[in-house]
């Protein structure tokens, strides 16, 4: 992968190594992982990465990794390349790290890291509107609500505000 790794107060965002898209594809656990990771989620991103190894640059899949345990505790990406300077955001973060504010923190920052591509100008995430805290996260992140149906919301961040 090109490019840095991301930071916040609380998380590192960085790429997927070679061995632990292996070993999340072997059904392996490596010791920094939290002891509910991976998700079933992070199987599926895991599976397409190792597949189609050109999702791993600067704007691609990351996991989130706690900066005060080095844990990996769930993974954010987004799904390059943009559509007409849209781009799709994607997060999980494991249970055992559920309610500490993690998803938003990093989808924050992958938005805010996206938006500053000058092949972005927004970034959209779509939630079903039974998953209440999907779309908490996507509220405190920042993203608004911008359209959606009976079942589903999405909600969007653009460059300008």
């Amino acid at each position: 992968m090109t490019g840095a790794d991301l930071a916040t107060d609380r998380l590192v965002l960085r790429a997927w190594s070679s061995a632990e898209l292996t070993a999340v594809v072997a059904g392996t656990r490596l010791a920094d992982w939290a002891e509910d990771f991976p998700a079933e989620g992070d199987g599926v991103i895991a599976g397409f990465l190792t597949d189609h190894p050109e999702g791993l640059h600067a704007y691609g899949h990351r996991l989130i990794v706690e900066r005060g345990s080095g844990l990996a505790v769930g993974s954010i990406g987004l799904f390059w390349p943009p559509a007409e300077g849209v781009l799709e955001v994607g997060y999980g973060v494991v249970p055992s790290r559920r309610g500490r504010g993690y998803a938003p923190e990093a989808t924050r920052a992958v938005v805010e890291f996206a938006l500053s591509s000058p092949d972005v100008h927004a970034v959209y995430a779509t939630v079903e509107l039974s998953n209440a805290a999907s779309v908490r996260v996507l509220e405190k992140a920042g993203l608004r609500r911008c359209d959606g149906d009976a079942t589903t919301a999405r909600f969007r961040a653009t460059a300008d505000g």
